[in-house]
């Protein structure tokens, strides 16, 4: 059995080791999304033992090829206790396999109760301590407070969510601010913009700052008003961006479709590999790994 408590031991700043395993290994992030039928696909069962096999497989699989993992904890929290207790096992699978850990929580909320769900993601030696969580912005950027203030302390990361893929969610993201620092910016535009601003006030003399911010690839960027510009001056602004492959948009267009904030795009894909079912994930894995690598040539 796999010990889950052990600590993510390295101090240096999120977004310092962030670069370095996208040097190393490249931009391609895979999700571990326990779908139900992704699970009978594979032949497991759908329960927290399927969820358990299946996210471990996968990190076999990923061990010295790819760097980020972004397991979607919706998918392990549905089978209560038991699928959080698998998940721990999965995280401490990927942190033993030298993997990056991004959890896909997307937890947001005001004052204490944030607080203490970054406790639970963030903190060192907790059960379910990730390198970095995705964070939803919409009640107020500055209720990140404590979460901020752990990625400086604890050399963790946030992604906080400014442009999601869902179609649906464009009449929000693309609504004008009428008052505060971004006053006349989209939502999506002003979250990214305060999420880079973050980074060149703490972050000053490094390559990459450690509050990134989700991007989705099929969205319309002049649309929602999101300065690529802004995203890859120095210190740069992490993107996860979801979308690739099973959403629609072509791991080989990253450049085209985030211009000079490419970059510091996290590549991120899930469905479209693991459809490929066990046997055909290492031909997925090389195959969008040489794509990348042609596109970032």
């Amino acid at each position: 059995m796999i010990t889950s408590t052990i600590p993510i031991v390295d101090p240096r700043p999120f977004g310092v080791r962030l670069a370095e395993t996208m040097d190393e290994y490249g931009h391609l992030c895979v999700g571990i999304d326990p779908h139900t039928y992704l699970l009978e696909q594979w032949g497991l069962p759908v329960s927290a033992v399927g969820a358990h096999e299946f996210g471990l497989r996968i990190i076999e699989k990923l061990r010295g090829r790819v760097g980020i993992v972004k397991p979607q904890v919706a998918f392990y929290e549905r089978f209560g206790a038991n699928g959080f207790k698998v998940l721990e096992d999965v995280f401490a699978a990927a942190r033993e396999a030298g993997l990056i850990v991004i959890a896909d929580v997307k937890r947001g909320d005001v004052g204490s109760t944030l607080d203490a769900y970054a406790e639970a993601w963030l903190t060192p030696g907790m059960p379910l301590e990730a390198d970095a969580m995705t964070i939803n912005p919409y009640q107020g950027f500055d209720t990140f407070r404590k979460p901020l203030d752990m990625t400086e302390s604890y050399g963790k990361g946030l992604f906080v969510l400014a442009a999601t893929s869902n179609p649906e969610s464009a009449s929000v993201q693309t609504a004008r601010r009428v008052r505060g620092s971004q006053e006349g910016r989209t939502v999506a535009g002003g979250i990214a913009a305060r999420a880079a601003q973050w980074n060149r006030e703490h972050s000053a003399g490094r390559e990459q700052g450690s509050v990134g911010v989700v991007i989705g690839a099929t969205v319309d960027l002049d649309l929602l008003d999101i300065d690529t510009e802004d995203l890859a001056a120095e210190p740069n602004t992490p993107i996860l961006a979801p979308g690739f492959g099973h959403q629609g948009a072509e791991f080989a267009d990253v450049r085209r479709i985030f211009g000079k904030s490419a970059e510091n795009v996290i590549v991120t894909s899930s469905r479209g590999m693991l459809e490929n079912g066990l046997d055909g994930l290492d031909r997925a894995i090389d195959t969008q790994l040489a794509t990348l690598k042609t596109a970032f040539a």
